[in-house]
């Protein structure tokens, strides 16, 4: 068994769920939630919380953890889902993480490569010695020999840069071209996201929160509110519950919050894409094609 974790990510209402719970099923898989809503107990509706039919069989990780009341941290995230993953790994099985909050993902993917024990003054001082002694150009050509992505980027006369570079690679053993804004890969990984086409997105974005309102949303956050959760807790700040909120509070029409958590749903739809789109060698998949979880297991044997 390969110590790799699966990656299945991308913006909200792309159908993350469904690949990652057939590949899980294919690879001998759980599925470990990568989603800063999911965490919550007794938001279901309007976080999309799959159904234990929707999970297929498939173990699932990382959901319902807090109560709602509680604060959440990417750290404290890290530390859970880190600890799943390797256990996941150590019983033979794929970990597949799933989800859209992309600081979760950077998590458990990278360490920064940088500051503390990750710079070495020593390294440097060497790199930076070879440009005034044998000149830029020879420092350039050893980073194109190992690095030539990073190379094609910067100038040859970027000494600081490609110094940087240089320590990068010597400490790690990785090429800065493989990190993700200042990051290195901490464990083996293959990362995928379905890339439909944004009139599609936005669609399936549209119709996801009708059936959320249809299924009871509204109710849902009453309900929450009358077990004692504040409106200013941490849970309550996220798409579909804040808006609810101003419903309740009589501030918009059910018309106006229903554009609204759609309109708020596509902006961070587009920041999601934003940011996958950084992720060191993501799979873009197109959602029409046939089987695509056997095309991600093969690409996860492939590696």
């Amino acid at each position: 068994m390969k110590e790799k974790i699966l990656v299945v990510c991308g913006p909200t209402a792309s159908g993350k769920t469904a690949l990652a719970v057939r590949a899980a099923q294919l690879l001998g898989g759980e599925v470990v939630s990568a989603d800063c809503m999911l965490v919550y107990k007794g938001l279901d509706i309007g976080t999309a919380k799959p159904t234990a039919e929707e999970r297929g069989g498939v173990p699932h990780h990382m959901i319902d953890v807090v109560p709602p009341t509680a604060a959440y941290s990417v750290g404290d995230y890290q530390a859970q889902a880190d600890a799943v993953c390797e256990d996941i790994l150590r019983r033979g099985k794929v970990p597949v993480v799933c989800g859209g909050t992309g600081f979760y993902i950077q998590s458990l993917l990278f360490s920064r490569a940088h500051g503390g024990a990750g710079a070495d003054a020593a390294v440097r001082e060497k790199y930076e010695r070879i440009a005034r002694e044998e000149g830029n150009g020879a420092l350039f050509s050893r980073l194109a020999a190992v690095d030539p992505e990073s190379a094609q980027r910067l100038h040859p006369n970027d000494v600081k840069r490609v110094v940087r570079a240089l320590e990068i690679f010597e400490l790690t053993g990785r090429r800065k071209s493989e990190q993700c804004d200042g990051f290195v890969p901490r464990r083996p990984y293959l990362a995928v996201a379905l890339d439909h086409p944004r009139e599609e997105l936005y669609r399936r974005i549209n119709l996801r929160v009708e059936k959320m309102l249809e299924a009871g949303l509204v109710r849902e956050v009453e309900g929450l509110l009358a077990a004692g959760v504040d409106e200013n807790c941490q849970s309550m700040q996220g798409i579909g519950y804040k808006e609810v909120l101003e419903y309740l509070k009589g501030n918009c029409s059910h018309s106006t919050m229903r554009d609204i958590i759609q309109q708020n749903t596509r902006r961070y739809a587009k920041r999601q894409i934003t940011f996958f789109k950084k992720l060191p060698g993501i799979v873009w998949l197109d959602p029409s094609e046939p089987d695509l979880a056997a095309r991600v297991t093969e690409l996860y044997d492939a590696e």
